[in-house]
């Protein structure tokens, strides 16, 4: 039997194979904005989500700025800073963390009765340095996300990417953090999860890459 073995050609071989099933669907976006379609389709092989994906007020742009100066990236899960390429980061002076598994944040969730999700979202939003929110799992850190912005109690972000999955409240946070404005990438509807959120960041950052003439 023959088939390729090569890890580059195989990546080549599949992103040719997303471009031609995405057929005229390309022309919606900008060439930044299919990357991260692309890249979305390539973990998920989903191809829906180019229906569903919405980037709103420079997001893109927004986030490449936030990258290129160093910063910290917020994230809801685990799963998400495990999958976020190390060197990538490092090389920009960037780093990924999540608090749900941190011990005072497991301590006030129980203490008060609130996802663990919420808590880390109140402390990670006290943080100056963190500018990037990347929400892959739990709609209550989208919406208490949301309320501290809008009270002022943190700084505007520089992209959030909302893209929590499941059956109660993902699709609705995702809608009501359009409200406010912000650079916001996010997928409508319940669809959605860490990896996604994991793609669309290596979108942005693979960007980056190509300004600079290297290959991520």
């Amino acid at each position: 039997m023959s088939y390729i073995k090569v890890p580059g050609d195989i990546e080549k071989r599949s992103f040719e194979i997303i471009e031609e099933e995405l057929g005229d669907k390309v022309k919606k976006f900008s060439e930044s904005e299919l990357l991260i379609v692309k890249r979305i389709v390539h973990t998920s092989a989903d191809f829906e989500y180019a229906d569903l994906i919405e980037f709103q007020n420079n997001a893109i742009e927004s986030g490449l700025k936030a990258l290129e100066k160093g910063c910290k990236i917020y994230c809801d899960t685990n799963m998400i800073v495990n999958g976020l390429s190390k060197p990538a980061l490092a090389k920009y002076n960037c780093s990924a963390y999540s608090l749900v598994s941190d011990k005072e944040v497991i301590e006030e969730a129980k203490k008060e009765g609130l996802t663990r999700s919420i808590v880390g979202i109140r402390k990670a939003g006290k943080d100056p340095e963190t500018k990037i929110f990347i929400i892959g799992n739990a709609p209550t850190a989208l919406y208490q996300l949301k309320e501290m912005i809008e009270k002022g109690e943190i700084e505007k972000p520089a992209l959030v990417i909302g893209v929590p999955v499941g059956f109660v409240g993902a699709a609705e946070s995702k809608e009501e953090f359009k409200k406010l404005g912000l650079p916001y990438i996010t997928v409508n509807g319940r669809k959605g999860g860490s990896t996604i959120g994991v793609a669309i960041l290596h979108g942005i950052i693979y960007q980056i890459y190509k300004r600079e003439g290297f290959h991520a």
